[in-house]
């Protein structure tokens, strides 16, 4: 059994493992332009942010209904609760899909059909992000928070995603402002390719309430202290940090040392289907490459369900919680 922990950073579409993509391919009718699964898997090996997403949006393609976002979710849901994961808030791209003709609707019903179920079919508890693509416009944005108005009691939150340099939080200011008037929880990616002072953008213009990767905050102490002051939980995401080349090699991950510094640093997988592995293989990477021993794990398994969104079922958080100090590990 492996430690039981929440994921806190899954893009939903990044999940989509190449057999799936065939598999809804086939049945949608859709072209891909890759002979079979060894080849696109192939494919899944990235320069830099911007290389991982162009693949990302074309295999988007096949996704087109209700049951293409169920079998999505549940396919993933599966993964995950065999490595432990008890709780998963999950990001999801409207944009990308709206863009190509799938209705907000047909999205957020067919990922709800598999994360309704999720507690019962699964063991996960789930809760659903919606995510802005900070390289489209403000106004794209805006007008995706108010397609999505009609599916509020399916959605807790907003998060922002995408390329980030030349992107900064402020342009999303309205929006964010919009989503909180709403009652919307709110995070942002920051500080993975663009500079420290975007994390401080994401909490002081838009309010964050965690950041989601955030590793470049060790660039700037001040920053750090705040974020240890502030209880600011990061949500990153080391094996997508190297496939993606924020750090060349997992055992120069800046994890050990944020830890150090009295960071409330999260463990995640991000888009595990390009990126290598799926949350516990993180954990596992990080283990071997960084030393980690039991309790730096246990710790980071506990910050995971103290940074979740389980204000409304405390009950839960604290179930999940002592599951965590419970475990034993293994040899």
């Amino acid at each position: 059994m492996s430690l039981p922990k929440a994921e806190l950073h899954l893009h939903i579409e990044g999940t989509l493992e190449p057999e799936l993509a065939f598999g809804l391919a086939a049945r949608n009718g859709v072209s891909l332009p890759y002979a079979d699964t060894e080849e696109l898997r192939k494919a899944y090996l990235f320069d830099d942010l911007q290389s991982f997403l162009n693949l990302y949006y074309e295999l988007m393609a096949v996704l087109r209904t209700e049951q293409d976002f169920e079998d999505l979710a549940n396919a993933y849901l599966a993964r995950a609760a065999a490595q432990g994961v008890r709780h998963a808030e999950i990001f999801f791209d409207p944009q990308a899909h709206l863009a190509r003709g799938v209705d907000m609707g047909t999205v957020v019903e067919g990922l709800w059909r598999a994360l309704g179920e999720s507690q019962a079919a699964h063991g996960i508890s789930t809760r659903l992000i919606m995510c802005f693509l900070r390289d489209q416009s403000a106004e794209s944005a805006m007008e995706t928070l108010e397609a999505a108005k009609p599916y509020l009691h399916r959605i807790i939150g907003i998060g922002l995603d995408s390329a980030e340099v030349g992107h900064p939080p402020v342009k999303f200011r309205e929006v964010y402002e919009a989503a909180a008037a709403l009652g919307l929880r709110r995070v942002a990616h920051a500080g993975e390719e663009g500079p420290p002072a975007y994390i401080t953008e994401a909490l002081d213009v838009l309010g964050v309430e965690r950041v989601d990767h955030g590793l470049r905050c060790m660039e700037d102490p001040e920053l750090v202290a705040r974020l240890v002051r502030e209880r600011v939980p990061l949500t990153l995401c080391p094996l997508s940090n190297v496939r993606l080349r924020a750090v060349d090699v997992l055992a120069e991950h800046p994890l050990p040392a944020m830890l150090e510094a009295g960071l409330l640093c999260t463990v995640n997988s991000d888009d595990p289907a390009y990126f290598g592995g799926y949350v516990d293989d993180n954990f596992g990477a990080v283990r071997e490459a960084l030393g980690l021993g039991e309790e730096r794990l246990r710790e980071l398994a506990r910050n995971s369900f103290l940074a979740s969104f389980l204000d409304d079922d405390e009950e839960l958080r604290a179930r999940y919680l002592a599951e965590v100090e419970a475990y034993e590990f293994g040899g």
